[in-house]
């Protein structure tokens, strides 16, 4: 707070007109006239005098005398916050002249009440004044003031001694809040080296080095590093009570944008536990570009991310289909902003609305549809069943019919591995998705369906790293379900990448998984992320830690453990790291008559129905929880609605 205001107000006097900052330096200096003429009179008379008569005198004389001299030397035409030899030299040479004049006055020829010895003391007093005057406005102004307060503020180590990290200490040192106070390396030839000031120290000792120089913060500027390699260094520094931050990517760092505002708190993204999967730009770019694409969904997590990735690939015409109007707006502004000249065309509209579903595909005939829209977030479908099973399957059956009709090449469903054995509506409606598109494939000869299928994704709306972000925001308590509760992830751009590079795989009707490592317990997340935001956990083990831990229980609908494939026969593709199957799904017929029945339940709000179908048709679905749909409780008992939990209390 102290050095913000110091900088506003350096801020608001460095923006003054030069007039007006020349007008305050000759104020600063005719008040030092009038107080080193009073101090002359002290150190002459040994008494304080009062700045009547002869005193006036004088200083007024000092006034006139001297104002006008360091005016025509250029004084005034320097700037104030740089104090080097030359405005010495100049003080000194006006000085001079100032001091032969005022001596001459009241030494030489003598003024009544004048001690003579002013002549000599008072200039000398004045050249020491306006001298100190500088000195000080420049260690205000010039930031020596504000690194001197640096020192108290918070201590820094930056991981990495290469041009990110001194790239990052350059924007620290013209920053205010904190102050490097050395380097990281995994070089050893570097260590004991330093950069400027800078030791490079090993981090072999970083327990030590952080004890002994009372370290609050380590910034990692690793930005080449493997994943596997930070992982390696998050480790050592999770139980170490530092806040631990990361630079963004190369890329941003290479077009020097790198500030301190750069610093990004981390996220699990940072804590996957493998490297990420690498695309296959050659696949990619041989399914979009010069083609026309939809994409459904296109302003969530998921479509966004598509958007970007297809966008990369130059595509001859991009589709967003969205029903958020601010999603949409948001989406298309951004893309446009990334290719001005681009063909992009956004699209309002409801997946499960048929008549306009089929009016964009009769117009632009896309070659391929990435199929991206779906409610996904597990208690909310939970409460609004109906809902979920209308967006998320009649929505994927009214597309895919339209798409199959209008002579779509490749139609790509965006799945989930809560598909698989699902104990949740939103998972059983995802299945259902999946077996429409494989019903579909033995009906359709010149459109491809395919399914991709992927664990949680990191930063997608809903997911749990905002979640307990914003909860060690606020101090806390961390809610986690369980502590056995295990997920896999991914990011977001390997998401969007997987499905492009899917639809450019299938052949159809298959289920495209990708091998994602080993789950991670959620409490291992939840404890990681509040270590390395500098804070200890407050649980039965430690009663004195800052951030609560706290065990909530499963909501409705959810389960411990996921998986990605029902069958245990997956097939390797010539991608590395996907992995394909083809699994069992009702005769196309049987489901069709099935789907129009689910699409009258729909009409008449037969939700007790409409889940008893669903688990018909998805003989995997094992709900473990009554039907706690909001409606069908308030419409039921308001005694079953009083015991329900709220919305607010369900982590709605």
């Amino acid at each position: 707070m102290r050095s913000e205001m110091i900088d506003r107000s350096t801020k608001i006097l460095l923006g003054l007109p030069r007039t007006v900052k020349r007008c305050l330096a000759m104020a600063i200096d005719a008040s030092l006239c009038v107080l080193t003429v009073w101090l002359a009179y002290y150190l002459r008379l040994d008494a304080w005098v009062s700045l009547k008569g002869a005193p006036f005198v004088a200083a007024l004389a000092s006034i006139s005398l001297m104002l006008p001299i360091l005016y025509v030397s250029g004084l005034y035409r320097t700037v104030v916050r740089y104090v080097g030899a030359d405005l010495v030299w100049t003080l000194a040479r006006a000085t001079t002249i100032y001091a032969a004049s005022f001596s001459t006055i009241f030494t030489a020829y003598g003024f009544e009440n004048v001690p003579r010895t002013l002549g000599f003391i008072q200039p000398l007093l004045m050249f020491v004044a306006i001298l100190l005057s500088r000195v000080t406005i420049s260690f205000l102004l010039g930031g020596q003031f504000r690194n001197w307060l640096r020192q108290s503020q918070a201590r820094t180590l930056i991981y990495g001694a290469g041009s990110a990290g001194r790239q990052l200490a350059a924007a620290i040192h013209d920053s205010d809040g904190m102050r490097v106070a050395g380097f990281l390396d995994d070089h050893p030839d570097l260590h004991g080296r330093s950069i400027g000031k800078l030791p490079i120290l090993d981090p072999a000792e970083i327990e030590e080095t952080i004890s002994r120089l009372g370290i609050q913060n380590v910034f990692l500027a690793i930005p080449s590093a493997t994943r596997t390699r930070r992982n390696e260094i998050l480790g050592r520094l999770r139980l170490l009570g530092v806040n631990v931050r990361t630079l963004p990517n190369l890329l941003d760092i290479a077009s020097g944008s790198v500030t301190v505002n750069d610093l990004r708190e981390l996220s699990i993204d940072d804590l996957l536990g493998r490297d990420p999967v690498p695309p296959d730009s050659e696949r990619m770019q041989a399914i979009i570009s010069g083609k026309t694409v939809l994409v459904t969904g296109a302003g969530g997590s998921i479509g966004s991310e598509l958007c970007r990735q297809i966008l990369a690939f130059n595509p001859a015409c991009l589709l967003l289909f969205e029903l958020s109007e601010y999603n949409l707006y948001s989406i298309n502004r951004e893309l446009r902003g990334i290719a001005p000249e681009a063909a992009i065309v956004p699209l309002l509209g409801s997946v499960a609305d048929d008549a306009r579903v089929r009016e964009v595909l009769r117009t632009w005939h896309p070659h391929v549809v990435f199929h991206a829209a779906a409610y996904k977030h597990v208690p909310l479908v939970e409460r609004n069943v109906l809902e979920g099973i209308r967006n998320n399957i009649i929505g994927t059956l009214v597309t895919a019919e339209a798409a199959r009709d209008a002579g779509v090449a490749k139609f790509v469903l965006v799945s989930t591995d809560k598909a698989v054995r699902p104990t949740n509506s939103m998972g059983a409606t995802k299945r259902l998705a999946e077996m429409v598109l494989q019903g579909l494939q033995s009906t359709a000869a010149g459109t491809c369906f395919c399914m991709v299928r992927f664990g949680n994704v990191l930063g997608s709306s809903g997911s749990v790293v905002p979640l307990f972000r914003e909860q060690i925001r606020t101090g806390g308590p961390v809610t986690v379900t369980d502590p056995a509760m295990t997920r896999y992830f991914m990011t977001i751009p390997e998401a969007a990448q997987l499905v492009v590079q899917a639809g450019a795989m299938a052949r159809g009707g298959e289920v495209f998984v990708l091998d994602m490592g080993e789950p991670v317990r959620i409490i291992d997340l939840a404890r990681n992320m509040i270590e390395l935001s500098g804070m200890s956990v407050r649980d039965a083990d430690n009663q004195s830690g800052d951030i609560e831990l706290k065990i909530v229980g499963l909501r409705p609908g959810e389960k411990l453990f996921e998986e990605l494939l029902i069958g245990d026969s997956p097939r390797p593709t010539d991608h590395p790291r996907i992995m394909m199957a083809s699994e069992k799904h009702a005769e196309w017929h049987f489901l069709r008559n099935a789907l129009a029945t689910l699409i009258r339940l729909i009409e008449v709000r037969d939700t007790i129905e409409a889940r008893r179908v669903l688990r018909n048709l998805v003989p995997e679905f094992t709900p473990k929880d009554d039907l706690v749909d909001w409606v069908h409780l308030e419409q039921t008992s308001e005694n079953i609605i009083k015991d329900a939990v709220p919305p607010k209390a369900a982590g709605l």
